[in-house]
């Protein structure tokens, strides 16, 4: 990496670094398990950054290594998942803010026991607000299959929120 490249990409890192890390936890509901994407995806990032940086939207691509660097790492090692309890939460909750954490704390739990491709479909679509083409792009799948996803993962999260007399 040249001296120009170098220096573009550290001034990227710089300022996309916290919400590339907030993506990630999200991703992988596991502050460390974020910083280790992320970090993986943007060292293989670095070394084609010299191609990268005159693309349109370097961001995307990182987001899509980041994506497909947490995919691979539930597929290769499925038994290290484990829930934390860690949820990013609001500093002050404001009135009725405990129904609400309880609420929101319940949804982070069931979005943990989604599987890795499912959960990522849910990030994207609501989290990161990208379209279903654009979802297909970052994890290199048809919009068809993102459908799909979405559609079973909505369905678990509908099934694991409602009442008991529904679910029999």
């Amino acid at each position: 990496m040249n001296a120009a490249d170098e220096a573009d990409f550290a001034a990227f890192v710089a300022t996309r670094s916290a919400a590339l890390l907030s993506f990630a936890h999200v991703l992988t509901g596991d502050r460390h398990d974020a910083e280790d994407v992320v970090q993986t995806a943007l060292a293989a990032t670095a070394l084609g950054w010299h191609r990268l940086r005159s693309k349109e939207n370097p961001e995307g691509y990182v987001r899509r290594a980041i994506v497909t660097t947490h995919l691979n790492r539930q597929r290769r090692r499925p038994w290290l998942e484990r829930s934390t309890g860690e949820v990013p939460e609001p500093a002050d909750p404001g009135p009725g803010g405990a129904e609400d954490l309880d609420e929101r704390d319940a949804m982070w739990r069931v979005l943990a026991t989604l599987p890795p491709r499912q959960r990522a479909v849910l990030v994207l679509r609501y989290y990161e607000d990208l379209s279903e083409a654009d979802i297909a792009d970052v994890l290199g799948c048809s919009r068809g299959t993102v459908k799909s996803q979405a559609a079973k993962a909505l369905e678990r999260l509908r099934q694991s929120f409602a009442p008991e007399e529904a679910r029999s």
